[in-house]
């Protein structure tokens, strides 16, 4: 039995560090996948371990079922579905994760095997297995890498039980239902608490449902665009700590409150004329591009404020100078202090500037990858 699945990353087109704050923001699922092969070999094959291959990065992580069954049994723990990972769990499943050794300078990726390992055993407790993974993102530069991760992992390992059914197909992908997307998202929330420890959970939700999500104070509002939408990505390889960058703008928030709240409220403006923009009807090239003039106001208005809040760096500085001598606006996406930037790809724009914007930015040392924005979530293919 063998099942594919992918699910995309994701981008925040507005709101950023504002939502924290109360403010309305935008995410949007983008067309770079995390994808994943799982197959349970017959009993024929004699296989008695359940394999992990992570192919990007040529490593192999494998546990006899056996010897994961043992484990389990002493402490008398075994995740179900659903269910969120105990303090005892998931010491045993870190535990179980040190004995492979990993390289240090892959350590980073404990988090996302723990993470497999109770999706796993969740599911399929000690069934011998064969999973391979590869991505199409970045990891770490706020493109929602692990809950893509996550949910691709999910969907598969739901996909091989009676759990979930297939509700439609297109362009040779399967997708599921509403009620079944929500379990894969839950289970796929799990595996992002052990990454992440406290995750909003809108990484995980734009990945598994796709399209355009508009939330505040909890509540997400799913929208719909009604022109393409096609972003250059720009990764400018900057790590940032996130923790301190969120810490940072609430220190200004203490030091400077009636200015922040006015920023944050023009934040929240800036999201609901986005989403208003994105889903009006177009009829015409005219409008198309009107509309598109204004997303790009919106997105140099928003960076201007992010900029208020501190969170910009010289590498975002360095790409935003870049792509305005094209006339092309741009704004940080996620959690800044590096990570990615978001260019806007106009309709009319030709390739030949597209590649020029793209030469430019690659010798600066930058990595760009080209993405529609807002289409399809998880989508799964048997056989």
């Amino acid at each position: 039995m063998e099942v594919r699945t992918r699910a995309p990353g994701k981008i925040i087109l507005s709101g950023e560090h504002a939502v924290v704050h109360g403010s309305t923001a935008i995410a949007a699922a983008i067309d770079l996948y995390t994808h994943v092969l799982f197959r349970l070999p017959a009993p024929s094959e004699n296989h008695e371990s359940i394999e992990l291959e992570l192919k990007d990065m040529g490593l192999v992580f494998s546990w006899p079922s056996r010897r994961l069954e043992e484990a389990f049994t002493a402490i008398d723990i075994i995740p179900s579905t659903l269910e969120t990972c105990s303090p005892d769990c998931l010491k045993l499943i870190a535990s179980l994760v040190e004995e492979k050794n990993i390289p240090e300078d892959k350590i980073w990726l404990s988090s996302g095997i723990c993470a497999f390992l109770y999706l796993y055993i969740s599911v399929h407790r000690f069934k011998p297995a064969m999973v391979a993974i590869t991505s199409e993102l970045p990891l770490g530069s706020g493109l929602g890498s692990s809950a893509s991760f996550c949910v691709s992992l999910a969907a598969a390992f739901l996909s091989l039980t009676e759990v979930i059914s297939i509700a439609d197909e297109k362009n040779g992908w399967l997708t599921l239902n509403k009620s079944n997307l929500e379990i894969v998202n839950k289970l796929a929330f799990e595996g992002e608490r052990i990454i992440h420890g406290k995750p909003s959970g809108i990484d995980n939700t734009i990945s598994t449902f796709g399209r355009l999500i508009m939330f505040k104070s909890g509540e997400l509002i799913q929208i719909e665009s009604t022109i393409p939408l096609r972003m250059l990505i720009t990764n400018t390889k900057v790590g940032r700590n996130t923790k301190a960058l969120v810490s940072g703008v609430s220190e200004r928030v203490f030091r400077h409150p009636g200015a922040m709240h006015a920023v944050f409220t023009a934040i929240d403006f800036i999201s609901k004329e986005l989403a208003s923009t994105i889903e009006t009807p177009a009829t015409s090239d005219i409008s198309i591009t009107g509309r598109e003039n204004k997303i790009e106001e919106l997105m140099e208005m928003n960076q201007g404020l992010l900029q208020c809040m501190g969170v910009s760096h010289d590498s975002i500085g360095t790409v935003l100078r870049a792509t305005a001598k094209y006339k092309l606006a741009s704004k940080l996406t996620g959690a800044g202090g590096g990570g990615c930037v978001l260019t806007l790809l106009p309709t009319l724009i030709s390739s030949t500037v597209v590649d020029k914007v793209v030469e430019e930015l690659e010798s600066l040392g930058f990595k760009c990858f080209k993405a529609q924005v807002g289409g399809e979530g998880l989508q799964i293919c048997y056989g």
